[in-house]
């Protein structure tokens, strides 16, 4: 199976060949590194711009406007924040025209811990990001999910915000992404060689070119569309990107204990699907809103808000945000790390209160 790497990749070399996708860049997105994190390795519309933020928006702003598919990069969300006035621009543009002028553009950028980045590469920017009107919103929690939704963000006519968790890159699917083949064959056939140094790499990567499958299907997973990752009657957990991964590993855990638990990624949280949301909350009584953002106007309290609009006489406890540590930046030792975002145990212990709670 291949890795959210892969997928991404895999998913811009359909959308270069089959979608009509004109431009892929950022900061490192061309030769020879192909992005920090090897996602645009190989791909004909790739090429490295300078370290210019606003730049890059500004530019993929233009191009769409001009009838281009652009997919640029932010190297690290931490970045993305001195382009807010020109994501109110981007956002607000196909509105503002009353749908005369498209900006069909994704921007695509990872978030998160997980990588012992510290304050400058540990991010997490996504509440920050519904706050900007216009833009779809879209976190992938597994390889398939982060092909189907590049896919699905490719084709939209509206700006998408494309972001994806440092802590899931390197880490292997357990769904088979149609036309794609197994991951030792990707190795070989996708991922550029390597070196000891840039010199090296330069040099190895000179006249590599990557081999494609053939298979590749423009699988799609409809924006707006959350996924129920395993059913439960005592307690829904509303997630998405890497703690989706963590909150089903605290439900198989707790189903040991007679606690059942049902788990949602919404998969895109702006729109995000209230049908699935409600229905869920509706059945179980009660709700965690779980992710890694600082704790303070989290998108989790948003969440609440509208379940406790709606859902409020079927609920049978007070609604629980877990969220990241209330402090400026995430820390460099792994301890502190930890302590920065919510691991298993904290959802565990947070699963156990809920359902403890007695109306």
């Amino acid at each position: 199976m291949a890795n959210m790497a892969q997928a991404i990749r895999l998913a811009l070399h359909y959308g270069e060949t089959h979608l009509g996708i004109t431009d892929i860049f950022g900061e490192d997105v061309g030769a020879p590194l192909g992005g920090v994190f090897t996602c645009t390795q190989g791909l004909d519309k790739a090429w490295n711009t300078p370290l210019d933020e606003r730049g890059i928006i500004g530019s993929a702003m233009g191009l769409a406007l001009a009838g281009q598919r652009p997919v640029c990069e932010i190297q690290f969300a931490d970045y993305i924040f001195n382009t807010i006035d020109l994501m109110k621009m981007v956002g607000n543009t196909h509105w503002s025209t009353n749908g005369e002028f498209k900006v069909p553009l994704v921007c695509m950028t990872p978030v998160g811990a997980g990588i012992h980045g510290s304050i400058y590469h540990s991010h997490s920017f996504e509440s920050m990001a519904t706050r900007i009107p216009g833009w779809k919103i879209v976190l992938p929690s597994t390889p398939k999910d982060a092909y189907g939704l590049m896919i699905s963000a490719m084709i939209d006519d509206n700006p998408v915000l494309y972001l994806y968790p440092k802590a899931l890159i390197r880490v292997k699917g357990n769904e088979k992404i149609p036309g794609v083949p197994d991951y030792r064959t990707l190795k070989k056939t996708i991922d550029a060689p390597s070196g000891a140094t840039l010199y090296d790499i330069i040099k190895i990567r000179k006249d590599w070119k990557p081999q494609w499958p053939e298979g590749l299907t423009d699988y799609r997973v409809p924006i707006g569309k959350a996924k129920i990752l395993c059913e439960g009657k005592d307690c829904t957990v509303i997630t998405y990107a890497r703690h989706a991964l963590m909150a089903k590993q605290a439900a198989k855990q707790l189903k040991k204990e007679g606690i059942s638990v049902e788990v949602i990624d919404l998969r895109t949280i702006y729109p995000w699907d209230r049908e699935t949301v409600f229905n869920s909350v509706r059945k179980t009584g009660r709700v965690l809103a779980l992710n890694e953002d600082t704790p303070v106007t989290n998108f989790g309290e948003h969440l609440i808000r509208h379940i406790t609009d709606r859902c409020f006489y079927e609920l049978l406890a007070k609604p629980k945000l877990l969220a990241g540590a209330d402090v400026p930046g995430v820390g460099l030792h792994p301890n502190l790390e930890k302590a920065s975002v919510p691991q298993l145990s904290d959802i565990v212990t947070s699963i156990k209160s809920l359902v403890s709670e007695v109306p």
